[in-house]
């Protein structure tokens, strides 16, 4: 099995924001290998490293030290962009634009000639189901709706490996639905897919393996049936055991009853 991402021990330390403070620690001696074809689940609270590891890896941060890989190439390295695609938390468009028009500006970055971007376009849309939605600008759409057509912008030049950071995030359960079930897709054609979520029962559902980050630091990493039979418990309990919630409450609970 070709290993598709891989961290050694990556440290990633920001300078400190004022004099007398010390680094901020956002990355502790990571170590994570993800596999060709795997949906992997990369989860932790607010804060955890997630998207500094992401950032990592895409090559908009320098690790302080360890390394990171994509593709068996260090990122550091000039690498292979075009069998990446991404999509961050907070995605920026044009609004004036409509959905085609933004695709074809995405297709247009990556060399692809026109009959191959109408091709791909046109599976796209379908793909995220706003073939009816092509010529309405953006900002008529829905929350959903633009996380959608961000979906297509990271799949247009067809990469091997996404790269998505909390594609769910902020949609309600019809929109989560619909995203859950263009990674399914994606993991059915064979495609790589690294993503952080904050819904654990989506993360239950569709992938393969997970890790669970906490300050930094990679406290599980593994199958999600094996972490939940040895945990003895969903991957919601263990999350919250894990980041130190578990007791607390119980406690709150103990207060409200008593």
């Amino acid at each position: 099995m070709e290993t598709i991402l891989e961290t050694k021990n990556l440290r990633v330390e920001y300078r400190p924001q004022g004099r007398g403070q010390p680094k901020k620690l956002a990355v502790r001696d990571l170590n994570l290998k993800v596999e060709a074809g795997e949906v992997f689940g990369f989860l932790g609270p607010n804060g955890a490293g997630k998207t500094t590891t992401m950032n990592v890896l895409l090559g908009f941060v320098n690790a302080t030290s360890g390394a990171a890989y994509l593709f068996g190439v260090d990122v550091r390295q000039p690498i292979a962009r075009q069998r990446i695609g991404y999509l961050p938390e907070l995605t920026y468009y044009y609004k004036f634009l409509t959905a085609e028009e933004l695709l074809r500006f995405y297709a247009r970055i990556f060399g692809m000639s026109r009959a191959q971007a109408d091709e791909r376009i046109e599976e796209l849309l379908k793909l995220v189901e706003l073939d009816s939605a092509r010529k309405r600008p953006i900002k008529t759409y829905s929350k959903g709706m633009q996380q959608r057509v961000g979906l297509a912008q990271a799949l247009i030049n067809d990469p091997d490996l996404l790269i998505l950071d909390e594609p769910t995030s902020g949609l309600d359960p019809l929109g989560r639905m619909k995203v859950r079930e263009i990674i399914q897709r994606l993991k059915n054609e064979g495609k790589t897919v690294f993503f952080s979520s904050h819904e654990l029962g989506e993360v239950e559902t569709v992938c393969d393996r997970v890790a669970i980050i906490h300050q930094g630091e990679l406290k599980v990493e593994g199958r999600v049936d094996d972490l939940v039979e040895t945990h003895q418990g969903n991957l919601e309990k263990i999350f919250l055991s894990i980041v130190g919630y578990e007791g607390r409450s119980a406690v709150a609970a103990a207060s409200v009853t008593s």
